[in-house]
């Protein structure tokens, strides 16, 4: 069923169109900007399939931005100002008290503007491969060339947009893009908007941002730098970036599942098994649910220190007693910071993470959780935790247990070795993903670890309040 269009009108007597699906908590979805228009995307599969999977477990908002789709064309203002107007309409209208905002592509700036501006209102803020300067989207070469064919030929520029920003490859479903494009907005319109955001920068307001973030980006994205979604996850007090694989700057397009999963784990919802989960399962032999090939993950591994000599002082009985309490809260840790158990080694576990931040939180806790978890009987475990992030092969066994396997799996391994017991140690490249989120390191130097040639710096997270 097609949803029902709305309309709210703005501070400037703008008429911004918009519908609502769905039940639970609200979630706006603002514009793709350059080529939204909310009847006829009902058209185009792909786009349906997405808005559908949004709303079933949530109340999904979408609209136009203003000269933009099925809202007022006749419109010259498009300042950031105006831009948040739109938002602010639609939100008003709809009586949303508070609501996750989520920006995309161009609207992204105008959610980071929003959300610093009206903190009560914004629950959760979701970026998706988006930037706080203009520049920084503009200045590519893909970027230039493309739009070298605006004022040339109307027709070829839509349809290069199909393919190089959103890489949607030769078919019905391209066409059908190029054609929603033609039909959103006019090339004058979009000369005026792209000249209003010439100059645009938002990046002071990062710090201002109160609500949690999530920044998504797609690594293999190729008109804007993976550098630019570290920036906004850095400079957002309480963001966390999450890389997924692939190249298409369409969340709906490639592997959109992902990307869901990534959402609904960041609201708190419980994962719905979605359309076709199943019969990919059933199919699929190594590589794991979810995953079409490497994605930037943050490999955990903890170890029990002396687990032998601790068996010989207690017992077997005694002992085992311990050690259930010990794997009783690493598991409470990995479900309270989103992380997977990939497996247990005994006397320790490995675990990986969709987000550095979250993986180095969880580290945190399951240290401090060992030190006030000491039974009647006074034992506590001392743990070894190491850390590292990287690009894990992913792989299922012919009776479906996953595993990771790869250089970031093992150094991530030989890292934890190197630990004391009570100690978190972290390689360089998990270091940088958290700067700026007010973790503290002491630098231990370069190790040697076994089967590398190059000595790899490690650092030793400060875990005292």
């Amino acid at each position: 069923m097609e949803p029902r269009i709305q309309y709210a009108k703005t501070s400037d007597g703008v008429s911004i169109a918009c519908w609502a699906l769905g039940e639970g908590a609200p979630f706006v979805h603002m514009p793709w900007f350059r080529s939204s228009h909310i009847q006829l995307e009902w058209e185009i599969p792909e786009y349906r399939r997405w808005y559908e999977e949004l709303c079933r477990n949530k109340r999904l908002i979408r609209y136009d931005g203003r000269g933009i789709g099925m809202s007022d064309r006749n419109v010259s203002d498009f300042s950031l100002d105006a831009l948040v107007a739109d938002v602010a309409a639609v939100v008003d209208r709809l009586e949303l008290e508070q609501f996750a905002l989520f920006g995309l592509l161009h609207t992204g700036p105008v959610a980071i503007a929003y959300a610093a501006r009206y903190p009560e209102r914004v629950s959760h803020l979701i970026l998706w491969c988006t930037y706080a300067r203009s520049s920084d989207y503009a200045s590519s070469s893909q970027v230039r060339a493309t739009r070298g064919l605006m004022e040339d030929d109307w027709n070829t520029y839509t349809e290069t947009l199909a393919h190089v920003r959103l890489g949607w490859s030769e078919g019905e479903s391209a066409r059908q893009f190029a054609a929603l494009v033609r039909e959103s907005i006019t090339p004058g319109a979009l000369q005026e908007i792209i000249a209003a955001y010439k100059e645009l920068d938002v990046s002071s307001l990062l710090p201002q941002v109160k609500a949690p973030a999530l920044v998504l980006h797609r690594q293999d994205v190729s008109w804007l730098s993976l550098d630019v979604a570290r920036e906004l996850a850095t400079r957002i007090p309480n963001a966390e970036l999450s890389v997924l694989q692939g190249s298409s700057g369409a969340p709906f397009l490639g592997d959109s599942e992902a990307v869901l999963s990534a959402i609904d784990g960041f609201l708190g919802l419980d994962a719905r098994p979605r359309k076709g989960d199943r019969e990919r399962r059933r199919k699929t032999s190594r590589v794991l649910p979810g995953k079409e090939g490497p994605a930037v993950q943050t490999i955990l591994f903890s170890d029990i220190e002396g687990s032998t000599a601790l068996t010989e002082r207690l017992g077997d009985a005694k002992a085992r007693e311990v050690i259930r309490r010990h794997e009783r809260i690493i598991r409470e840790a990995l479900k309270a910071h989103g992380g997977s158990e990939v497996k247990a080694t005994g006397d320790g576990f490995m675990a990986s993470f969709g987000s550095a931040t979250k993986a180095l939180e969880c580290a945190i806790a399951m240290q401090r959780n060992q030190e006030q978890g000491a039974g009647s009987e006074g034992e506590s475990i001392r743990v070894r935790i190491g850390l590292n992030a990287g690009e894990p092969i992913a792989e299922r066994d012919p009776d479906g247990r996953g595993d990771l396997f790869g250089t970031a799996v093992i150094v991530a391994a030989r890292i934890a070795a190197q630990a004391t017991g009570g100690e978190i140690l972290v390689s360089d490249v998990v270091r940088q993903l958290v700067a700026g989120k007010g973790f503290l390191f002491n630098d231990r130097g370069e190790h040697a670890l076994k089967g590398f040639e190059d000595p790899v710096r490690v650092w030793a997270v400060r875990t005292e309040a």
